[in-house]
C-alpha cells in the first residue's frame, strides 16, 4: 500500500496494488474508488482531504491483524 498526499490541492490517494484502474466509483462527493474491470479496488482518492480525514494522522498507522468477521469494524458486532 502506498499513500500520497498533495497539499497544494488537498488530495489524498491510497493505492492498494499495482493493478491498472479501468473505472471510477464515486462513493460520495470527493471520495472515489479506482477499480479494475472486474471490480477490484486499486485505490481511494479523497478530495478536500483535510476536511474529511485527519491528514496529519494518515501517515501514523497501526496494523491490527484480526479475523474480519469477529472484528468490531465500523460498528459491526
Amino acid at each position: 500500500m502506498k499513500v500520497f498526499y498533495d497539499s497544494e490541492v488537498d488530495a489524498l490517494y491510497i493505492r492498494f496494488n499495482d493493478l491498472k484502474p479501468e473505472g471510477v466509483v464515486e462513493v460520495e462527493e470527493g471520495v472515489n474508488l479506482d477499480v479494475t474491470k472486474d471490480g477490484k479496488i486499486v485505490g481511494i482518492e479523497i478530495l478536500n482531504a483535510s476536511e474529511k480525514v485527519g491528514v496529519d494522522t494518515v501517515f501514523n498507522y497501526s496494523l491490527i491483524l484480526k479475523d474480519y468477521e469477529t472484528a468490531d469494524v465500523g460498528g459491526k458486532e
